[in-house]
């Protein structure tokens, strides 16, 4: 079969050279030639780059062409980019409450491979040849190792700070043609978080305890080594267990009332919904007695709001409006 089309290919393209002779290129021939030249000309001038991620070094020696996003922030990021006709499936909805307005009609492109957590198998047989995923996805016979078998590319987002983020979304840029798109969008960013940082400025700076959920015994917060940590920071505030050395960590309700936070970041998704999460604030015997819960002094942020990559800045202002909202009528 791959014979037969090749001779008829040949034929076609001998037959339009041939009508062209004498009298200059035919439209056919000049079409069939601006289809063809750009990409082959695209595969040919890769330069294969070499990047550190996730403590080793990646090098991708030709375009990906079949991406895998897991995890909301991720995905976006694509969109972010311009490059969300390379993806083709995501995973990890399940902590998401929806992209971002402007970014919903490219969101939407995206086919869903899994609603949780990515699998091995799904990811195989959807066919990509590069995966980026945020780092908490990688569990059981899901592993970097066993995806790199089957010849994919895995790029982890684990970012903790500003720089890290940044990084990431250079690395995108060289990996995938986008400089100037990843340079534009990193200058956007930093931009809006300056701009943020310069209104809360003579604030005093308010304690901020974020709740992601309830352990029974505590709630799960985020620690120092935690991307939020920074974005509270920015944002006027300081996050009251900055000096835990966990990204996540669980704490007890007595640690948190001892700490006597200003303001309380509820994370919303899913399995801990904010509404959820302020009816366990107020009933709880201890929390209860935080003044910031009786004068519900509640920032609602979405879990993929939380995350390294597309929403930094997002975040920043919606941390730093729960805080100041003066400041930003």
């Amino acid at each position: 079969m791959k014979k037969t089309v090749s001779l008829l290919l040949s034929a076609v393209l001998l037959f339009a050279l041939l009508a062209g002779c004498g009298s200059g290129q035919s439209a056919a021939t000049q079409s069939a030639a601006q289809s063809v030249e750009p990409s082959a000309a695209a595969e040919t001038a890769y330069t294969p780059v070499t990047v550190e991620n996730y403590g080793r070094k990646i090098t991708v020696n030709a375009m990906p062409q079949k991406v895998v996003t897991a995890g909301p922030n991720c995905s976006e990021l694509f969109c972010e980019l311009g490059l969300v006709d390379k993806v083709v499936g995501n995973s990890c909805d399940n902590h998401s409450r929806g992209p971002l307005p402007e970014l919903e009609a490219d969101y939407a492109k995206i086919p869903e491979l899994t609603y949780g957590y990515p699998t091995l198998e799904a990811v195989v047989g959807s066919g990509c040849d590069f995966l980026f995923a945020i780092d908490w996805v990688f569990e059981g016979d899901f592993t970097i190792e066993a995806l790199e078998q089957y010849g994919i590319t895995v790029y982890v987002c684990d970012a903790t700070d500003y720089n890290g983020v940044w990084q990431e979304i250079e690395d995108l840029g060289k990996i995938f043609g986008v400089e100037d798109k990843a340079s534009e969008f990193i200058a956007s960013e930093k931009s809006r978080i300056d701009a943020v940082t310069a209104a809360v400025a003579n604030e005093d700076t308010l304690k901020v305890f974020i709740y992601d959920s309830d352990t029974g015994s505590g709630v799960y917060t985020a620690g120092g080594p935690n991307i939020e940590t920074k974005f509270i920071e920015s944002a006027g505030g300081v996050n009251i267990f900055k000096d835990l050395d966990k990204a996540w960590v669980g704490v007890s309700y007595e640690e948190i009332l001892a700490a006597e936070p200003d303001a309380i970041i509820i994370h919303d998704y899913e399995e801990a919904s904010y509404e959820d999460n302020v009816a366990k604030l107020k009933a709880d015997p201890i929390l209860s007695q935080l003044k910031c819960v009786q004068d519900e002094r509640f920032i609602k942020l979405s879990l993929e709001s939380a995350l390294p990559g597309s929403r930094t800045a997002y975040s920043v202002e919606t941390i730093a409006k729960g805080l100041f909202p003066d400041k930003f009528e």
